[in-house]
Parts: structure tokens; sequence; C-alpha cells
């Protein structure tokens, strides 16, 4: 197959690697890859399926099945506007994803906002978890603070004249400085697919419901917790060492001394540590789950 020459051969691209299926109504996109014990992965904001494009190839290279959904609001998946878009919600909505899919069991992988939507998940469905692993995330919900350039979509009006000066440039700049390492090594038209995605079908107006509901209760962080301490199953943490806005200093600590981790695996990488470790993530992954 040629190589993609537009944005949109790119996301056509990637559509047409995965599927649709009906959760709760809703009309949801999902990768599915490989063969073997089920790697459940969990996206963040501003991202979809799309950054786990790579990790699942490995993870299936591997002999493990990698999935990932768009969440409700993002990607391919459907944007209803009377969806519940808070982190609870979503991990019963990917519970029943992990149901339609035959998941009966699995190991979890979450990042950014999937880590406290993976941790209620797993919390509440301790016997179908087979493992953990952790990427750049926080557990602390209730001391969270958005990185300094999230900030403005929390805020109405402010948040919609921000998502509107999203565009390829810009996005390419915030994605250079926060997201990875070496920019230049991911062709242009990948990194644009990210705005597009984003703002596919509503213009971004879910993505900007998402912002505004992050969970900051002391009992969410309650329930946080539960998934990662005294739990049946092994967890692991791995890091984008580099990264500007969730680092390692302040929460991957946090996540080592909230699961009691005896160590959290450091990768050269900043917050999109899925472009640019793909193999070391899904690797570990494989470890993990050999060793259980």
């Amino acid at each position: 197959m040629p190589a993609p020459v537009s944005v949109e051969d790119v996301i056509e691209q990637h559509k047409a690697s995965g599927k649709f299926i009906d959760i709760n109504g809703i009309n949801t996109f999902v990768l599915d890859q490989g063969e073997g014990e089920a790697v459940f992965c969990l996206h963040g904001v501003p991202t979809s399926s799309f950054l786990y494009r790579k990790v699942l190839k490995e993870l299936a290279a591997r002999g493990m099945r990698g999935i990932c959904i768009d969440l409700p609001g993002l990607g391919f998946s459907d944007r209803p506007e009377d969806f519940d878009y808070t982190f609870h919600n979503f991990a019963r909505f990917c519970a029943h994803a992990a149901e339609a899919l035959g998941l009966q069991r699995y190991h979890l992988l979450v990042h950014d906002i999937g880590g406290p939507i993976g941790f209620a998940l797993a919390a509440e469905n301790k016997e179908k978890v087979l493992s953990l692993t952790i990427l750049n995330t926080w557990i602390e919900v209730d001391k969270f603070k958005k990185p300094l350039p999230m900030r403005p979509f929390e805020v109405p009006v402010l948040g919609e004249a921000e998502l509107a000066a999203m565009t390829h440039p810009t996005w390419h700049l915030l994605f250079s400085t926060l997201g990875v390492k070496n920019a230049g090594a991911i062709p242009k038209e990948e990194i644009y697919a990210y705005v597009d995605l984003l703002k596919h079908e509503d213009g971004g107006k879910a993505f900007l419901k998402i912002m505004r509901n992050f969970e900051k209760s002391e009992e969410f962080k309650k329930l946080c917790l539960q998934a990662v301490q005294q739990v049946p199953y092994p967890v692991q943490a791995i890091w984008g060492a580099d990264d500007p806005g969730l680092t390692y200093e302040r929460y991957g600590k946090e996540i080592k001394r909230a699961a009691n981790l005896p160590k959290v695996h450091q990768l050269e990488a900043k917050h999109l540590l899925q472009e640019e470790k793909a193999e070391e993530i899904a690797q570990l992954v494989v470890e993990q789950a050999r060793r259980h």
C-alpha cells in the first residue's frame, strides 16, 4: 500500500483498520488487532484510539490481542449531547464495551484521563483484570490540576475560542512541546490527524464537555485507589520521563506511592509516549503478563 499523502488518507486508513460496534445505542469505533490474551487500552484527551495504533501493532506481533475503543465524544465514536461525560460513567461504558467485545478477562493499559477511568473500571471489575499497566496519568483526583495549556478548555467562551484556534499548525506546536521529543520523526499528516479526529462531526463540543467534567471528589479518589491497593493482579507504571505537564516528579511518584511500586519504568519520552515508545510499552506489558 502506498504511503499516505494527505491527512484524509491517514484518517481513512485508520478508520479502515478498525470496526464499529453498538454499545448502549452508541456507535463506537474499535481497533482490535492480534490474537491471544486481550490488552484493553484506554486513551485520554485530546486523543483517541489513533494514539494506540502503534502499540496495538506491537502487542499483536508479540502474541497478544490489543484493543482500544474511541470513548464517546472522541475519535469516530458517537458524540451524543445527552451523554454523561464523567470519568465514572466512562468507566461503566468501558465495562459494557468489554462485555460487548467478549472480553471475559483482560490486561488493562491506561493513559491520561484513561487513568482515572481505568482505575474506576478496575476497582469495580477486579475479577476481570489480569494486570494493570499505568502510563502518564494521575490518581489523586482531588489534588489534580490540568497542565496550563489545557486549562482554558474548562472555561465557557474561552474554551470555545481555544478550540477554534487549534489548527494543524498550532497543534503541531503543542504536539512538539508537550507530546513527543522528536516530532520530526512522525509524518506531519499523522500529527495533523489528531486535530481532525478531535473535531470530527461536532467541532469538538463533546471534548469541551469532557474537559469540564473532571471528577475531583474524595469518594471518587477512594474508588481509584481501590484499583491499585491490595488487588489480585500485578500493577506496573511506565512513564514518559520528559512529560512537562504530568511530570514524573509530581505524578509519577504519586502513582508509585499510591500503588506501592518498587519502581517506575522511565522512558525518554514526553506525554504521548505511545507515539515514540510503542515497542517498549508493548514489551513491558507482555513481560508482566507472562510473569502473572
